[in-house]
């Protein structure tokens, strides 16, 4: 649907709105993503220690947990938003993923308070989740009603550079802290700091989306008493509308989400779980793929505005489909130490003891350091004496510098796939749908194509694998993207048989 431009929407008003807009959402977006971005580290302290498969599954469970109740933050703000306003709406979810956030640090450990722990971190995830239903569509909405036509996709392009600029930021956060603080204090405790710092992000958020206004289409229409009284009957209860949210669900979100996850987090899960990649390099990987890459969606969301979104949005799907199984292929036998020659003569065993407490006993570990010729190094720590029950074999790969940099660009070719699907998205959801409506109508598919199809994607990837991996053989390790391929394939047929590639960039209000 065209959205009528108002004239107080002059070039630098669009862009103090955007900027405005977007700081907002990329603290949320931060906010949302330490917590998966620690799920190594979180698993170990909230959940039993005696089955370290089991918790890091729990925690990925947990993270998909706030990603299922978005749906339902999007329709109960999506309701506010188009009745309040947008402005006032976004401000609330900002407080409340913030504050949600900040408690998160502060939850005691699994040894603490026991079970107590997980419940409390699960509940504050789904308070995540219901904030951030409201967040994106609000921004997204307001900055679209501040754009001139023909550039939407542009403008609003700028909103999508949050999802990835808040994963990156939380990767620098979380790499400086550890650096700073070293590893066994930042694993203890210091893991804590990027949750607590949310505060200080929030505070200055809050103060920037004080001053702004709101909508001046949604001023209009309330003005003139146009406003919907029942968004969520309008959108969902009458057949036309409801019929372009499934649409929009089917033929586009839901295949932009399982794009947006794969080339991100389980990226990062894969480098992690299946590659054993040292933690600080695997970071290192996916931040500088996140950076490089971070510019295409603007590229992209401005290309939408002349050749159309759909074309653009498709072929970042496609290309997933038909590379995903190669690019993983590839990532494996970078790490893959069977593939590599090892000098023997450089191999080491050291001995640790470490004193339990202030008893007279020392937990023991031995650690093997193997050295290959293209500058890989495996260290591999497991329990001698006096380790917990259950306590697992630590295997580490730091990669040689040519591995580390083909490991980026095979991640940085998944997230320019991301930037396809995701740069005109919130254009291409905005058109639509009309503005008494807009926000609802929008928000709901998607985060039900980002929040459940796309945040499940780690978690039943990863389940996939834990499943196959029995035989040890990289088939089985690549089971896991069977779910984002299956999902995108099937987006990509309904958004090309069922959407019009112009007749939503330019159809009127």
């Amino acid at each position: 649907m065209r959205i009528k431009q108002s004239a107080p929407s002059e070039a630098t008003g669009v862009w103090r709105v955007i900027t405005a807009s977007s700081v907002g959402t990329l603290i949320e977006w931060y906010d949302f993503y330490i917590f998966g971005s620690l799920a190594t580290i979180l698993s170990a302290q909230f959940f039993p220690k005696d089955n370290p498969t089991a918790g890091f599954l729990s925690t990925l469970a947990t993270f998909a947990a706030g990603f299922i109740v978005r749906p339902f933050g999007a329709l109960v703000f999506g309701r506010l938003g188009d009745i309040v306003g947008r402005k006032y709406t976004f401000l609330l979810t900002l407080v409340l993923m913030g504050g949600s956030t900040f408690l998160i640090g502060c939850v005691p450990d699994y040894e603490t308070i026991g079970m107590l722990a997980p419940a409390l971190v699960l509940l504050l995830r789904l308070v995540q989740g219901l904030a951030l239903g409201g967040e994106y569509g609000g921004a997204a909405t307001y900055v679209a009603e501040h754009s001139p036509d023909g550039k939407r996709g542009y403008f609003t392009s700028f909103i999508q550079t949050t999802a990835t600029l808040g994963l990156f930021v939380s990767l620098g956060v979380i790499l400086l802290t550890r650096q700073a603080m070293g590893t066994d204090a930042f694993t203890s405790w210091g893991w804590r700091v990027p949750f607590l710092l949310s505060s200080i992000l929030v505070g200055v958020s809050i103060y920037i989306r004080l001053k702004m206004s709101e909508s001046p289409i949604f001023q209009k229409l309330k003005s003139e008493g146009k406003v919907s009284t029942n968004p969520l009957k309008e959108s969902f209860g009458k057949k036309a509308n409801l019929k372009m949210v499934l649409l929009a669900l089917f033929g586009a979100t839901a295949g932009q989400g399982v794009i947006w996850y794969t080339g991100q987090f389980y990226a990062l899960s894969f480098i992690q779980k299946v590659c054993n990649v040292e933690f600080a390099q695997s970071n290192y990987i996916i931040a500088i793929a996140l950076m490089v890459a971070t510019p295409f969606f603007v590229i992209f969301g401005g290309l939408s505005d002349r050749i159309g979104r759909r074309n653009i949005m498709l072929a970042g799907m496609l290309l997933g489909v038909l590379t995903y199984r190669p690019i993983y292929r590839a990532m494996y036998n970078l790490a893959d130490l069977t593939q590599k020659n090892e000098q023997t003569f450089r191999r080491s065993i050291e001995t640790k003891q470490e004193r339990i407490g202030d008893t007279k006993e020392f937990n023991a570990t031995i650690s093997s350091v193997s050295y290959f010729d293209d500058g890989t190094m495996y260290r591999e720590t497991q329990p001698k004496t006096g380790a917990a029950p259950g306590t697992a074999v630590v295997k580490e790969v730091t990669l040689g510098d040519e591995s580390f940099w083909l490991m980026t660009v095979l991640v940085f070719i998944q997230v320019l796939y991301v930037t396809m699907v995701y740069g005109p998205i919130a254009a291409f959801l905005v058109e639509l749908f009309p503005t008494r409506i807009r926000y609802t109508s929008m928000s709901l598919p998607y985060h039900i194509g980002n929040g459940v199809f796309g945040g499940l994607t780690p978690f039943i990837a990863t389940s996939l694998v834990e499943t196959a991996k029995k035989t040890n053989t990289l088939e089985a390790y690549l089971q896991g993207l069977w779910y984002p391929i299956g999902i995108a394939a099937v987006c990509f047929v309904i958004g090309a048989l069922y959407i019009d590639k112009k007749q939503y960039k330019t159809a009127d209000d």
